[in-house]
């Protein structure tokens, strides 16, 4: 009997003794369970030219976005390489998020008080604003000419609520259209479905072809910024002293004038 408990109390004492030295390590170090999966998880985009595209001859997720989120885990885990990316949309980053199968989400996502309630941002790493496609045959030449028209826009997004406010201040009505993808709302134009496309700039430039053209108004300033967990801000603190480095050593402008962004 002695001799068991003797053994039952060496255990006891290195159980407590391993469980005090894995608080410490995470008290030290708050990206520590980040480290040991050994990835950064991160929703981007895939079908928008220049920020998260995917490839089609080579397969691979390619753009600004992307080197971005590579630059935050080379700081995290000393490669680029230590990462996975998953494709998201408008309307499913944000639970993606919020269900931990996301660390965090590069995807174009615009900055709101709204969006502040539900997630942490980082700095602002990009500024856009909403914009609306035609076809190139078609007689809307400003906005006002939409008056009563069907826009096609993204779900989830806040492009609607942008066009919303412009439409009042124009004195018109519009009628909207939301589709999962930019891909589909860009087929929706083209066969007549919906008589605009309407999302942030950069995008619809990423869309343009010699059928389409761009109406010269813009919409509601959209700051992007990359979002993670409410309340991880050991992972933000990271992301934004990434932003700060390239931003001071002039690589963050290299990055976007790589991708034709500026």
């Amino acid at each position: 009997m002695r001799r068991s408990g003797a053994v039952l109390l060496l255990f006891i004492l290195v159980g407590t003794a391993l469980f005090a030295a894995g608080t410490k390590e995470a008290v030290s170090d708050p990206l520590a369970s980040l480290k040991a999966k050994g990835k950064l998880s991160v929703g981007v985009k895939v079908d928008v030219p220049s920020f998260g595209y995917k490839n089609i001859n080579t397969g691979e997720i390619e753009g600004f976005e992307i080197d971005l989120a590579r630059a935050v885990a080379k700081k995290i885990f000393g490669v680029d390489q230590a990462i996975e990316f998953v494709p998201v949309t408008a309307k499913t980053r944000g639970p993606l998020l919020d269900t931990g199968e996301l660390d965090m989400v590069a995807a174009t996502f615009t900055v709101t008080e709204e969006r502040k309630k539900s997630w942490d941002f980082s700095k602002i790493y990009y500024v856009d604003a909403v914009a609306v496609m035609v076809k190139k045959d078609s007689p809307y030449t400003i906005f006002k000419d939409l008056n009563g028209k069907t826009v096609g826009v993204a779900q989830s997004a806040t492009t609607k609520k942008s066009l919303e406010i412009g439409a009042k201040e124009a004195g018109i009505t519009l009628k909207y259209s939301e589709y999962a993808t930019y891909p589909e709302i860009k087929v929706a134009l083209d066969s007549g479905r919906i008589d605009a496309f309407s999302v942030d700039f950069a995008i619809l430039n990423g869309y343009m072809e010699d059928s389409c053209r761009l109406l010269q108004e813009r919409f509601a300033k959209q700051d992007y910024g990359i979002a993670v967990k409410k309340g991880n801000m050991a992972l933000l603190n990271v992301v934004n002293e990434t932003i700060d480095q390239l931003e001071a050593s002039g690589e963050l402008a290299i990055m976007l004038s790589k991708w034709g962004l500026k």
